[in-house]
């Protein structure tokens, strides 16, 4: 690490924001808080009349300044949140209805309203989009996968790239928001290889350093990794401690006799190495796959791809209409519907016709045996011995929040329920994003219950507002 960087680590006084995680969502707050700030242009004319009303009554007043939850109020989308459903609105005027209006908003910098931010992340700036097989495609459209005032398809235009079937590739996100952060200015915010390992908070000290509101003071510890694979810790103290860690850090699991085993994986990456070494092939013994979600889905595409012959577990029946294939437009995602198509054919007396892949829909796994064999229960009650050279076990993620206290458990909507981006995401309060449990901790994306990226800059908007203001109110 550089000695600038030690120093961003080091810093004898608290700090105003500390980041952890540094994905989209990550990078859209910190642009804010570098000072980006949205206004409304001039001769811009919403196409939402009531919007558009409300916005003319306060020209040149930025959206930051303004009441997020009155602007926000009428609006209707695919978000449950309203500040996300806003700056969507406001940046995609009338993408849901398949127009192409301009986004309304124009930005400037204006230096006096950034933020001292620091954004820690285990990857490079893009967080999960680094780990996720390059040539994926992206579920939603291309064009609701960038960050304000860097449009993807003119950044694809420069790159010489394309959208696939109006969808991009998670390699070149992973660019996109790795070049986004260079290109906006924001590198010197951002540590990579930053492990966060503890999050504690407490009362301030009687007169301590940064404490003079009476708020709390957050600690941030953890360490930092090099190339040599040495670990330097880190300590930080802040006053409002921002959750963007995104929900793939800890995949879900079974639970069932022999998952440690080494040929069972839970992560799509592994297949890749496979295929690179020669451990799997059109000759070797079948991929398990289990799941029914798009990551399983994702997994069958790219053994197919290889000539990979795949055994394709999941418990749920084919025609069960809460599979995510059943809500995907054929037209747009003609790949994924391909998948269900393929899990219908299940095994019977007559050959499958798609060679070297067999649905086994409602099969459940019971456990693993080291020589390379798993044993599933079929619909019927009976027991199915398969051998195989790799097992991917895709059944979702939940968020990693191991550094929090209790692993972040009392911060949720329903504190006795396991933390779900989902079902059970942070509890926030949908204006600031601020936890309702825990004055100065923030959550945005999916944590907050944001899980796409066109929604998670409706978060950042909320919390970017909320610090400001915080930090403006302070005493000097």
């Amino acid at each position: 690490m550089s000695s600038s960087r030690k120093d961003r680590l080091s810093s004898p006084e608290p700090l105003p924001v500390v980041i952890i995680g540094n994905g989209p969502s990550g990078i859209c707050l910190s642009y804010l808080l570098s000072g980006y700030t949205p206004y409304v242009r001039p001769d811009a004319v919403h196409p939402h009349p009531l919007l558009q009303r409300k916005l003319a009554e306060a020209p040149g007043v930025s959206i930051l300044d303004q009441d997020l939850d009155y602007l926000s109020e009428g609006l209707e989308g695919r978000s449950e949140s309203p500040v996300a459903l806003l700056l969507d609105a406001l940046l995609r005027p009338d993408t849901d209805f398949g127009g192409d209006v301009e986004s309304v908003l124009t930005w400037k910098r204006e230096k006096h309203r950034a933020v001292p931010h620091v954004v820690l992340g285990r990857n490079p700036p893009g967080g999960a989009w680094h780990s996720i097989e390059g040539s994926m495609v992206t579920l939603s459209h291309g064009q609701w996968m960038g960050l304000p005032d860097l449009p993807v398809k003119d950044w694809m235009r420069v790159k010489r790239r394309g959208l696939r079937n109006s969808r991009a590739t998670a390699g070149d996100m992973a660019h996109y928001y790795r070049d986004y952060v260079s290109r906006k200015g924001l590198s010197h915010n951002f540590v990579s290889g930053a492990v966060v390992t503890a999050v504690e908070w407490g009362p301030p000290a009687p007169g301590g350093s940064g404490a003079q509101d009476g708020s709390p003071l957050f600690r941030v510890s953890g360490f930092l990794t090099a190339k040599d694979r040495r670990r330097q810790p880190f300590s930080l103290r802040a006053r409002n401690v921002v959750l963007a860690t995104g929900t793939s850090d800890s995949p879900a699991r079974l639970g069932v006799p022999g998952e440690a085993l080494p040929f069972v994986h839970h992560d799509l990456a592994a297949l890749e190495a496979a295929v690179r070494v020669g451990a799997v092939g059109p000759d070797s013994d079948p991929v398990l796959i289990i799941g029914a979600g798009l990551s399983a889905a994702d997994a069958v595409l790219l053994a197919r791809h290889y000539s990979v012959p795949v055994l394709h577990a999941f418990r749920r029946p084919v025609d069960d209409p809460a599979l995510v294939f059943n809500q995907l437009p054929k037209m747009l995602y003609p790949e994924y519907h391909k998948v269900h198509q393929m899990m219908r054919e299940q095994a019977g007396p007559s050959p499958s016709p798609y060679a070297g892949y067999r649905s086994l829909p409602e099969h459940r796994v019971l456990l693993f045996k080291a020589q390379r064999q798993a044993v599933l229960r079929d619909p019927r009650g009976g027991q199915a011995v398969l051998g195989v050279s790799l097992v991917l076990v895709l059944i979702g993620s939940h968020p990693d929040l191991s550094f929090l206290p209790g692993a972040g458990a009392a911060l949720a909507v329903e504190p006795a329920q396991p933390l779900s981006a989902r079902r059970n995401p942070v509890d926030v309060d949908p204006f600031t994003y601020q936890s309702a449990r825990q004055e100065g901790l923030y959550a945005v994306g999916p944590l907050a219950g944001d899980n796409f990226v066109r929604f998670v800059q409706g978060g950042a908007l909320a919390a970017a507002s909320s610090l400001q203001k915080k930090e403006a109110g302070r005493p000097p």
